[in-house]
């Protein structure tokens, strides 16, 4: 067949994941009930050239050079979430696997392809369905290393094509993909995330390159998915964004409005719940327990933001377009307090669902 020995091990090793998972478009509407947990967390750093002067550290800019999860941790998160019969895990991998095409992203003590193979069976097993997330976002990008500066030219390109098909094959083509897309800001960057390389892309640019993210997507057999916070401020994207992308708009209700669709600052995060299911998008919204900046200064906490957020999305979006919920912790699973957190939010949305 003129196969090489490497190109015939991701075959097996796609073929032995994709028994895990059901058919493309399998399901009925409103039964995916998701959570995003992470193995890589450098989606909030920049990447400097070996040499060049810089005055990221860490904590403060620099990537991370260690896996930051403790295994046992996750395994609990997980069987917990099989427990509430919570039936999807959105994983973040970043820098937390090693890529077949791009190995040197990876941290020293990263999973390997075959680990993650592994986990997405045992996930299967418990009846949660993987879903590999890879952030495309120039505020979300470190762990693409040199890649995130070299963005919409064709190395950057071939580099985006090459690590969705690595996901793809691990995962066993898996029914769909997130490919993040969320918060690209010159604030997201520079002043959130320390960033001293900032790139925004503007005009129609933003758009050829979702759009040739979701092309990929379609030619492995896996459905794009993306956060949708991009619409927020840019009225064109219910024309221009391609039915096909599920959709994650989120709202976290940061500066306690209660959920009012009228008021001056997250007003319009949740009127875009509207807009787009009168678009025709189909959706998961996107809930947290993760608290905001107005919830932290008044010392309210976050536990009903995922209950109140699952109440409004059911009268603004049409049933036979909402396909779930997504809630996202945005906790590391690297120490108890973080684990607390996390299972935190997995229990508010399990009971929130019974």
């Amino acid at each position: 067949m003129g196969i090489n020995r490497r190109d015939f091990s991701k075959l097996a090793l796609g073929a032995a994941c994709a028994s895990a998972l059901p058919a493309f478009g399998a399901g009925k509407p409103d039964q995916m009930k998701a959570v995003l947990l992470h193995l890589g967390r450098n989606m909030w750093c920049d990447w400097a050239r070996p040499g060049e002067p810089t005055a990221l550290k860490a904590g403060a800019g620099a990537p991370g050079t260690k896996l930051q999860l403790d295994e046992a941790l996750w395994r609990r998160l997980t069987a917990r979430m099989a427990e509430l019969k919570l039936n999807t895990l959105v994983i973040d991998l970043g820098e937390g696997v090693r890529l077949p095409s791009h190995p040197e992203l990876a941290v020293s003590d990263a999973w390997s392809p075959d680990k993650m193979c592994d986990e997405v069976r045992r996930l299967k097993a418990l009846g949660i369905e993987a879903i590999p997330k890879l952030n495309f976002s120039a505020a979300h990008n470190g762990w693409m290393g040199e890649y995130r500066r070299m963005m919409s030219t064709k190395p950057y390109y071939d580099f985006c094509d090459a690590v969705i098909g690595d996901a793809c094959e691990i995962f066993g083509v898996p029914r769909y993909f997130h490919l993040g897309c969320d918060e690209e800001t010159y604030v997201a960057q520079a002043d959130w995330n320390h960033c001293e390389y900032t790139c925004v892309r503007g005009g129609e640019l933003w758009y050829n390159d979702l759009i040739r993210l979701v092309k990929r997507c379609e030619k492995l057999g896996t459905r794009p998915w993306i956060w949708s916070d991009y619409g927020w401020d840019h009225p064109d994207f219910v024309r221009k964004c391609p039915k096909c992308v599920l959709q994650s708009n989120w709202h976290y209700d940061d500066a306690y409005e209660k959920f009012d669709d009228t008021a001056p600052w997250g007003g319009n995060r949740l009127r875009f719940f509207g807009a787009l299911d009168r678009a025709g998008f189909d959706q998961v919204p996107c809930g947290t327990n993760w608290i905001g900046f107005k919830r932290r200064e008044l010392k309210v906490g976050a536990d009903e933001v995922m209950s109140e957020l699952m109440k409004y999305c059911r009268r603004v979006i049409s049933p036979d377009r909402l396909m779930g919920f997504l809630m996202a912790p945005w906790a590391a699973c690297a120490n108890e307090e973080n684990f607390r957190k996390n299972l935190r939010g997995i229990d508010i949305f399990g009971q929130e669902l019974a």
